[in-house]
């Protein structure tokens, strides 16, 4: 098992709920149609696939899709949405973990590459993509872009997302790449609402594209491509996040 944090039971039944903006057809669409074109005719491998918000319907286009998810509690999610014949998934982590056969893709969205807080469980994550993909297949990673632009000195926190129902912001340890993400999350609604808010936080290893370039060629693999969106946007030095695909020679 690597570092990755389990998800909890309470925490994979709330997940969809919470995530209905990512799951929205504003931002999947784009998402799902940048996937598939790069699958072509193969299969694919999501790495985290969590309850499957990508990967269900990505397989409901077409796309033959298996699944490694480290929480038993997420994947049980997913099972729901699912069956096991239709989507397969795998219980382990995403730098170790095989699954039998070969795929044209293997995919990692929404910053889960962070998960592993080491570089060096980074670095086989990437290897443990290479070792999936066929000649020609592609690794493609979504990740932000480390906001350290907004640090001045002698800050350590910077908010992400200050809503009616949600305040989210980032402590960093820039020594050791950790930065921690804080939700205050608010319960319940309507006339249940007391105003209490429920705090949840995670740990992730945050890395920079160029050294995910780096990962990438120690695995083999040959950077193709990085846009800053799902809808092709190019990536420049203001962006806050990346799609990056790399190839594996044929």
């Amino acid at each position: 098992m690597t570092s990755s944090e389990l998800w909890t039971r309470t925490t994979a039944e709330r997940y969809d709920a919470e995530e209905t903006e990512m799951s929205s057809a504003a931002v999947l669409g784009p998402t799902l149609a940048f996937l598939a074109e790069l699958a072509g005719n193969g299969r694919a491998l999501e790495f985290a696939i969590g309850t499957g918000r990508v990967g269900v319907p990505l397989r409901e286009r077409g796309v033959p899709v298996v699944g490694i998810e480290l929480s038993e509690h997420m994947a049980a999610v997913l099972r729901h949405k699912i069956d096991e014949d239709t989507l397969p998934v795998v219980i382990g982590d995403m730098a170790t973990t095989v699954v039998p056969g070969g795929f044209t893709l293997v995919y990692l969205v929404y910053n889960t590459i962070t998960n592993l807080l080491t570089q060096d469980e980074q670095i086989e994550c990437f290897r443990n993509a290479a070792r999936h993909l066929e000649p020609g297949g592609r690794f493609v990673i979504e990740l932000g872009v480390p906001p350290l632009r907004f640090l001045p000195p002698g800050q350590v926190a910077v908010p992400f997302d200050v809503s009616e129902r949600h305040l989210g912001f980032d402590t960093f340890d820039l020594v050791e790449q950790i930065l921690v993400s804080h939700h205050f999350t608010r319960d319940g609604g309507g006339g249940d609402d007391d105003g209490r808010y429920r705090r949840d936080s995670s740990r992730h290893r945050y890395a920079w594209p160029a050294e995910l370039d780096l990962m990438a060629r120690i695995a083999g693999l040959e950077r193709e491509r990085r846009v800053a969106d799902w809808d092709g946007a190019p990536f420049t030095q203001d962006s806050a996040k990346h799609i990056s695909v790399w190839r594996k020679p044929a």
